[in-house]
């Protein structure tokens, strides 16, 4: 019945329906006060839902299999939730500052979050393309959100041709999945490929695996990710290095397991060379970069290809592994990116990593923070980031890909490079004119709290690796 069915969607429809809503009441209400407001209701509201899902138990399906709501959904939806709540808290002084808190903002954030509940939660294909398609729509426009910024303005741009590039080849490969298997439900594609898939149902496979490819910026679908990071506004890039990662990993490891289970060996390969390939691309690339949101970008490319190595390894603890991994990693970027928020020389933002010398001199807490978050992100042990790649390293070695573990330890040492390259530039740089004091309260929290999180956490991640076993246990059946 349709009632049980709205039941089970009932977290993404009142997050929609709360969208649309406050779309049509800012038209009528277009005061800065007001756009501040409803900045701060959608991020409540968002902390409210992860609340809410993470409260829930159980698997349930809503019309006809094309929606699931179980363990592995409920994990993902509340890391995607809690970091667009986030993202909007932190950005808010830097948004206000450059005259970029429109009420469309915190809107198309809420509506690129629908989408993708509905990517991790998706059963059937059709589904999975309208979560995608409505979460990129939303990030196609906020990337370009600084109409006066001619570099905002060619991210925006590039991110839309190379994004729509990414969608058709995953509806094309979805177009033949459903050729082949007969059903755009996951659960007859599993039944479809349980014995064996045919040609054309892996040619499907592959091409939905290059979409998908595109939106976690995954090595060599990355092209689009550096320059969007660099022209988009900073809370957006913050936006893009979280939420939607955390949504594009889910979407994957549904795909994969809900799928295509039964043909794990032919996807496996695949996502290693996916994995080899942006490790070494995100570790390689950075080296040279002197913009500090670039050099993120990269960042994020080679995390993506550790969090791609724990869904190659298969099996549970493969995805137990992407899930920690991936949820220190949003930790870390969040926490990272407050501060390049904050970073400002006359007013005006910079972007420059030589702009960061002597910082330990002006801001010592800052930078001991920095410090920490850095080292998480290089893995260095102890912090909590060392144990993320621990986890996806064993996952690796125990799947029987101890070569792609070698490979992660190698690609993990020259990464670490440009990470530690800012730590000097921290205590040993050059004498430069510093960067201005003023930095706004919550990106304080944030960069602080998160580098407490990186130290804390390696008590027991704060319950994250139980949470993560019962999400993968949920998932692989």
């Amino acid at each position: 019945m349709f009632s049980a069915d709205f039941q089970v969607i009932l977290p993404e429809a009142v997050l929609a329906i709360y969208a649309m809503a406050a779309l049509i009441a800012a038209v009528w209400t277009v005061k800065d006060r007001a756009t501040t407001l409803l900045n701060w209701l959608t991020a409540i509201l968002m902390a409210l839902l992860a609340l809410w899902i993470g409260s829930g138990e159980g698997v349930r399906t809503a019309f006809a299999g094309s929606f699931v709501d179980d363990g592995f959904a409920r994990f993902a939806k509340v890391v995607i939730l809690l970091a667009a709540a986030s993202v909007l808290l932190m950005g808010q002084d830097y948004m206000r500052r450059r005259n970029l808190m429109r009420f469309e903002y915190p809107v198309l954030i809420a509506l690129a979050v629908v989408g993708m509940l509905v990517m991790v939660s998706s059963g059937d294909l059709i589904a999975l393309y309208m979560g995608v398609e409505l979460q990129s729509l939303a990030l196609y426009v906020v990337a370009a959100m600084r109409r006066d910024s001619a570099r905002s303005t060619e991210a925006g741009l590039k991110y839309f041709v190379l994004g729509a590039l990414g969608s058709g080849l995953m509806l094309y490969g979805a177009s033949l999945t459903y050729g082949f298997a007969g059903t755009t439900l996951f659960a007859g594609i599993a039944e479809a490929s349980a014995e064996g898939a045919s040609l054309g149902l892996l040619f499907g496979l592959a091409f939905m695996l290059a979409g998908f490819a595109f939106k976690v910026s995954a090595a060599p679908f990355h092209m689009w990710t550096p320059d969007v990071y660099e022209g988009s506004p900073t809370p957006v890039t913050t936006f893009f290095a979280t939420a939607p990662k955390m949504a594009g990993m889910g979407l994957f490891a549904r795909v994969m397991f809900d799928a295509f289970g039964g043909v794990a060996g032919d996807w496996q390969q695949i996502l290693a060379f996916l994995s080899v390939a942006s490790m070494f691309l995100g570790a390689f690339g950075g080296i040279g970069q002197t913009n500090i949101k670039r050099m993120m970008a990269y960042s994020t490319i080679s995390h993506m290809g550790f969090a791609l190595m724990g869904l190659a390894a298969g099996g549970t603890f493969g995805v137990q592994a992407m899930l920690v991994y991936m949820a220190i990693y949003v930790t870390m970027d969040l926490g990272t990116f407050a501060f390049v928020m904050s970073m400002e020389r006359g007013g005006r933002p910079v972007t420059d990593i030589s702009s960061m010398s002597l910082l330990a001199r002006e801001r010592p807490l800052i930078a001991l923070a920095l410090l920490v978050l850095l080292f998480s992100l290089a893995g260095v042990p102890p912090t909590v980031g060392f144990f993320g790649k621990y986890y996806v390293l064993k996952a690796a070695y125990d799947g029987g890909f101890g070569w792609l573990a070698v490979m992660g330890v190698i690609a993990s040492v020259i990464g670490a490079y440009y990470y530690l390259r800012i730590v000097f530039y921290m205590y040993f740089g050059k004498e430069a004119e510093p960067l201005d004091r003023a930095i706004s309260p919550v990106a304080w929290l944030f960069v602080v709290g998160a580098a407490a999180v990186m130290v804390l956490g390696v008590v027991n991640l704060f319950g994250i690796e139980p949470a993560a076993a019962g999400a993968a246990a949920a998932l692989v059946n």
